[in-house]
């Protein structure tokens, strides 16, 4: 378990961005965190990290957007809208969960049981205490949390 502490989106895309460069194809990143912790601002850093020139958003009326002309593909998804995990596993993810880029997962514990076991695993976690913007950074590397 490593964990980061942001103080701004910039520290968080900076965060991902660190990251992001150590990322190989076929790496899964899940993202969970509440309404507004940053799980896209984390997105885009990884997407930066990776050389991806595109503006990032969150795909959650589209389910995944793919992001090309980085050091690896990118595949971001939002499953927040999906009721049980083989909604994704109709929409043909596995060729992207599985093929040659990164995939990030925005609300991935609703498709935990399809998930491999050897996923990055990212919380993030605000505390009101320490300011708006402070965002507490927690990465598990497999199925621990």
């Amino acid at each position: 378990m490593t964990i980061f502490e942001s103080g701004s989106p910039e520290d968080t895309k900076k965060i991902a961005g660190e990251i992001a460069k150590d990322l190989k194809p076929g790496d899964i990143i899940t993202l969970d965190g509440d309404l507004g912790a940053g799980k896209t601002v984390f997105s885009k850093g990884i997407a930066g990290g990776l050389g991806v020139t595109e503006e990032v958003t969150s795909p959650t009326f589209i389910i995944m957007q793919a992001y090309y002309g980085g050091r690896l593909p990118l595949y971001h998804f939002d499953v927040y809208r999906l009721e049980d995990p083989d909604e994704l596993l109709e929409t043909g993810a596995e060729e992207y969960l599985f093929g040659d880029g990164v995939s990030i997962i925005e609300w991935a514990e609703i498709i935990e049981e399809i998930l491999p076991e050897d996923v990055i695993r990212v919380n993030i976690e605000k505390d009101p205490e320490k300011g708006d913007d402070y965002r507490r950074i927690i990465i598990h590397k497999g199925n621990v949390l």
